[in-house]
């Protein structure tokens, strides 16, 4: 996990929001620092074509800081203990998406447009289907675990909605985007390319509609300022005065 869009928190006081990542750098140098009754693993690398100090928690539990040119071990150090409270709700994510997820059978909630709606029986009795909603999902003969028919349902649904609303809220805002995209993103609910392609995240379909509004304006956003400076939130609280919310409805619902 990369410190960039934060995924469920964006601040606009928070500076080191990259989607960039140096392809060249030496030789890590391991230090450490304490979380808590913890001490993390942290490891520096200096890379001359990084452009400011990048924090990213790897997959083994231990965070890596990259060092721009001109920068120093000391602030490298600094700034990962600046950002403590970030990695710490990194490390619990990791532990959660370590975890195995109970299986969804007939009666689990699902969340669908903002809405927990329980998996239920096909009317009539129908054998391999699944209803929630107005939504029916064939499910393969034998399948203990309803979730991966449930999602690959709900990615095709997020597949026809999402990009006909990035083109609604475009037109409306006067946007102009090369074309949208809906994939299967693990820490991020959207991103947009220098080129004009707007990604997102299937399970904005669980979202309520505001909220899925809200990262579509995001990223429109980012059209114009292809950052996350004061500029750029304020273009955002131009096109969706009530972000915050949104934000602490997605700090508050995990979906994966």
């Amino acid at each position: 996990m990369i410190f960039a869009y934060r995924n469920l928190s964006l601040n606009p006081l928070v500076q080191p929001q990259l989607f960039f990542w140096p392809q060249r750098s030496s030789q890590p140098l391991e230090e450490s620092l304490l979380l808590g009754n913890r001490r993390l693993r942290i490891f520096l690398v200096r890379n001359h074509r990084a452009r400011r100090y990048i924090l990213r928690l790897r997959r083994d539990g231990a965070a890596r800081v990259t060092i721009p040119r001109g920068g120093s071990r000391i602030e490298a150090k600094r700034f990962a203990a600046k950002h403590a409270a970030w990695l710490e709700e990194q490390l619990l994510r990791q532990a959660k998406l370590r975890t195995p997820s109970s299986p969804w059978r007939i009666g689990t909630p699902v969340l669908l447009r903002g809405q927990p709606i329980p998996l239920e029986p096909s009317i009539n009795g129908q054998t391999g289907k699944v209803r929630f909603g107005a939504e029916f999902v064939t499910i393969p003969r034998g399948a203990a675990d309803l979730r991966p028919a449930i999602e690959r349902h709900l990615w095709l649904l997020a597949a026809r909605e999402l990009p006909a609303r990035v083109s609604e809220l475009a037109a409306l805002h006067q946007f102009h985007f090369q074309r949208v995209t809906v994939r299967n993103q693990r820490s991020r609910w959207g991103s947009c390319s220098k080129r004009g392609t707007i990604s997102l995240n299937w399970r904005l379909i669980q979202a309520p509609p505001f909220v899925c509004d809200y990262i579509i304006l995001h990223e429109l956003a980012h059209l114009k300022e292809m950052n996350h400076s004061a500029r750029f939130w304020r273009e955002v609280a131009r096109l969706c005065p009530d972000f915050q919310i949104a934000e602490r409805w997605l700090k508050q619902h995990r979906v994966w």
